[in-house]
């Protein structure tokens, strides 16, 4: 079951996935009052599908969806269409974290959240995508980052390992490639934040735990080194 929340003036359109009725119409409010779009979806195939029709800016997804779940919506709509998406759990889970973020998922929260910290979200991803179009262009003449099995080429967004093609989300890229740009380099989490998020505060810290446990699972767990209370490096795999 899909409804509308609208405001004349709407610059961004948001795809709120809730099946708790009580949560949806509370965070559509919230969006609409941002002068957003808020269009809500009750399951996850009628998230595939509205997606699908509205092309939003940005999608909201709680993972436990009746007909299909959020994990299984968040591919389906990120294989048609690149869109940031974040989402929302109920539990203080990393494992179910890192399965979100593998699923093509950008950011996540854990209910319960205020809705100041969800619009503060929100609006990160949306500079991220923005920034991220002048990152792509600014790294058109990038040469490779080469470390033998591992290859990162910035301007075609391609990670290889051992020759074979990894298939990262667009924040699992930028992140790696914050990374490789400066081996061995410890950078902390909140310089992260700043270069691959846009965020301007140490809220999110979480997020690039997690997003970091997500390349390790890819990569190898020795890709990315732990500097315990400042942040991460990268470290390139021996030759």
């Amino acid at each position: 079951m899909l409804n509308t929340s609208t405001r004349s003036t709407t610059p961004r359109t948001v795809l709120v996935v809730e099946d708790e009725p009580t949560l949806a119409t509370a965070v559509a409010q919230r969006i609409t009052a941002e002068g957003w779009t808020a269009r809500v979806a009750s399951d996850g195939a009628s998230a595939v599908q509205a997606a699908k029709q509205l092309k939003p800016d940005l999608v909201i997804m709680d993972i436990m969806l009746p007909v299909m779940d959020g994990l299984e919506a968040t591919k389906r709509i990120v294989a048609e269409r690149p869109v940031p998406v974040l989402i929302l759990t109920a539990r203080d889970d990393e494992a179910d974290k890192v399965i979100g973020l593998g699923a093509g998922a950008d950011d996540y929260m854990t209910k319960p959240f205020s809705m100041r910290e969800l619009i503060a979200r929100c609006k990160a991803l949306l500079r991220r995508v923005e920034r991220a179009k002048v990152i792509a262009k600014n790294s058109e003449n990038e040469k490779l980052l080469d470390f033998g099995s591992l290859v990162i080429d910035p301007a075609q967004r391609i990670v290889t390992l051992n020759g074979n093609q990894v298939h990262l989300t667009p924040t699992e890229f930028d992140l790696l490639a914050t990374l490789a740009r400066k081996p061995r380099s410890v950078l902390t989490r909140e310089k992260l934040l700043e270069e691959v998020w846009d965020w301007v505060d140490a809220s999110g810290t979480r997020t690039v735990d997690s997003h970091v446990k997500a390349l390790r699972h890819k990569l190898g767990s020795e890709t990315i080194r732990t500097v315990h209370g400042v942040g991460y490096a990268f470290e390139p795999p021996a030759q």
